[in-house]
């Protein structure tokens, strides 16, 4: 069988994992992984390279990211990929008899779509998902539709799917994929971690990400100013900050982050932790603070509590982990305060389901 796997950012090729590893050992398949959007930018750190360095091979690589965030310029790139992967399909269509795509990234959605033409069995991880502070909502659902195969974290998201499409055929519940890598990479231990990236997580250490909201982008320079506040009112925490996604003012977060809190001792910014890194950080904070789908779906598997800030997320099912609060000051500190007296959380994690990646592929056998 011919698989076919999209992907366009650090994140998706994380969940990917476990589902790359079982393709890549079975005679079953054949895999062929396309890489896109920031994976190519080395702005973003050039993330192609943690996928060479997990052992597998980029067979193809398909650039069209835009330097700039504005809205005209994410419609532009959305374009720009729409464009780049109808003569990637017109030539290489036929090669597959399925295509793996995860998520709502605006990337994403334009390869997808220019894939609906040439009538492509698309195969979607993450369907029925509701983000509504964040466009991505539009283009997971849109995804959806242009999808014959659904793979979904949850049995409420498989219902949603259904409604969706209006038909039962082809939903999968398989939990969420990605939490098999808990169990299956090797975490670094706190003296290897500071080897590598000079973190000492041995203290108290605020694992934070930040993306901007793409519903109301004027507002993400307001908000990142009162995130940044609260980090400097906060020193006896370190704060483990990873940098936010390339979406529609995103650059603005970014440069703020930076400017603000590059000299502030307690505060260390990295592009890209990788995810073993970035799991073992998660296992060793004391809890997360931002508006990262991993926050929501990975984190109660650690333990961890999550201050969850903003309406990015808003809509997702939920563990009984996370604290939601708006993205103010006050409201931020007071959850810390919260949260600084409960750091072990114990209870169950709802997109977890044992085995998935093997349940997949076990569907994938029997499709016709």
């Amino acid at each position: 069988m011919r698989i076919g796997v999209l992907t366009s950012s650090r994140a998706d090729f994380g969940i990917y994992l476990p589902l790359l590893k079982r393709l890549s050992e079975d005679k079953y398949f054949e895999l062929s992984i396309i890489a896109f959007g920031t994976h190519l930018s080395t702005f973003h750190g050039e993330t192609i390279q943690q996928i060479i360095k997990e052992g597998f091979e980029v067979k193809y690589a398909i650039e069209s990211m835009l330097m700039t965030d504005s809205r005209e310029s994410i419609s532009t790139a959305i374009g720009l990929t729409t464009i780049k992967f109808a003569g990637f399909w017109a030539q290489h269509a036929a090669n597959f008899d399925l295509i793996f795509c995860l998520g709502d990234r605006y990337e994403m959605f334009a390869a997808v779509t220019a894939g609906i033409a040439f009538n492509i069995p698309f195969a979607h991880l993450h369907g029925g998902e509701t983000t509504l502070g964040a466009i991505d909502n539009v283009f997971r659902h849109a995804i959806t539709l242009a999808s014959k195969f659904h793979f979904v974290s949850t049995a409420l998201y498989g219902k949603k799917v259904s409604e969706i499409i209006g038909s039962d055929n082809n939903i999968y519940y398989i939990g969420a994929l990605g939490l098999e890598n808990i169990s299956t990479i090797p975490l670094l231990t706190i003296p290897e971690f500071k080897e590598k990236w000079h973190i000492d997580l041995s203290k108290d250490t605020i694992l934070t990400t930040f993306h901007p909201e793409t519903v109301s982008p004027s507002d993400n320079e307001k908000y990142a100013y009162e995130l940044v506040n609260v980090i400097k009112d906060n020193p006896s925490f370190q704060f483990l900050i990873t940098m936010p996604n390339a979406d529609t003012k995103g650059n603005i977060v970014r440069k703020i982050l930076v400017d603000e809190l590059r000299n502030n001792n307690n505060v260390y910014l990295v592009e890209n932790l990788g995810s073993q890194s970035y799991f073992t950080a998660m296992k060793y904070c004391s809890f997360l603070l931002g508006n990262t789908s991993s926050g929501i779906i990975e984190a109660a598997s650690f333990g961890k509590y999550v201050i969850n800030i903003g309406n990015r997320q808003e809509g997702r099912a939920t563990s009984k982990n996370i604290l939601q609060v708006p993205i103010i000051q006050a409201s931020i500190q007071e959850a810390i305060n919260t949260i600084n007296d409960k750091r072990h959380f114990s209870e169950e994690n709802i997109y977890f389901k044992k085995n998935s990646s093997s349940n997949l592929i076990n569907i994938l056998k029997q499709l016709k």
